[in-house]
């Protein structure tokens, strides 16, 4: 069934002006995890109306990731994530121009930020990566909202958008404005939860990331809602609202 970019969009243009709409459609947004909350953040964005979109991941998925991530099926498991969700993309968007990039970006193996940017998305984990994209977008003056913490925490509704600076209770908000600073980076506009981080239960055979530490607990109402928040504030900045 052919579907025209007009037609899907016909509720939100009730809500955008057709100026904000069309700053959208040339918008080229990049979004790097596609996780509990990525996933959620790159299919808002789609169905808002963004034309171009570069997604970059390179997990495969896991049966962890079925409790709060889009990409995670019994079908799914073992998939590239890039892969499983440029395929809902594409289906839901078929206008939406997507570049699919399968890696890890870190600040020895950085994915290029493409010429044309209009707006980063931060949905990845590793805080080096976090900080050496912050200083990439600073350098190239391209808009940057990134996402904090969202393990362990229960309570949606705690979850807002803000500048790094404001942020307090949050160990990854800290270790982030102590780097920032030294790096002379004045605002970070990120999702962060008020929430205190629980701590997570014990259990015999539990998950544990490379590290060997405890992997944080999750639920599906927590990362998702950090994620469309995410997709919010880039919206926001992109078409004015």
């Amino acid at each position: 069934m052919q579907i025209t970019r007009e037609a899907r969009l016909n509720r939100t243009a009730l809500l955008l002006s057709d100026e904000q709409l069309e700053k959208l459609k040339n918008a080229h947004v990049m979004l790097l995890g596609l996780g509990g909350v990525g996933s959620y953040a790159a299919e808002a964005l789609a169905r808002a109306g963004v034309g171009e979109m570069t997604i970059v991941d390179n997990d495969d998925v896991a049966v962890s990731n079925l409790n709060r991530q889009l990409p995670a099926l019994s079908s799914t498991i073992g998939q590239n994530k890039v892969d499983v969700v440029a395929e809902r993309l594409r289906d839901l968007a078929p206008d939406l121009v997507l570049h699919a990039v399968n890696a890890f970006y870190l600040p020895e193996t950085p994915v290029p930020v493409p010429e044309n940017c209009s707006m980063v998305v931060d949905a990845i984990d590793t805080t080096s990566a976090k900080l050496h994209l912050a200083e990439v977008c600073m350098a190239r003056g391209i808009p940057l909202v990134s996402c904090m913490g969202m393990g362990n925490r229960l309570d949606p509704t705690k979850i807002v958008i803000g500048d790094i600076y404001e942020t307090s209770g949050c160990p990854l908000c800290r270790v982030m404005r102590s780097q920032l600073r030294k790096r002379g980076i004045p605002s970070l506009r990120c999702v962060y939860s008020t929430e205190p981080a629980i701590e997570p239960r014990v259990k015999e055979g539990a998950e544990t990331k490379g590290t060997g530490r405890p992997a944080p607990g999750s639920v599906s109402f927590v990362p998702s809602v950090a994620g469309l928040y995410l997709a919010y504030e880039a919206i926001r900045q992109i078409a004015g609202i």
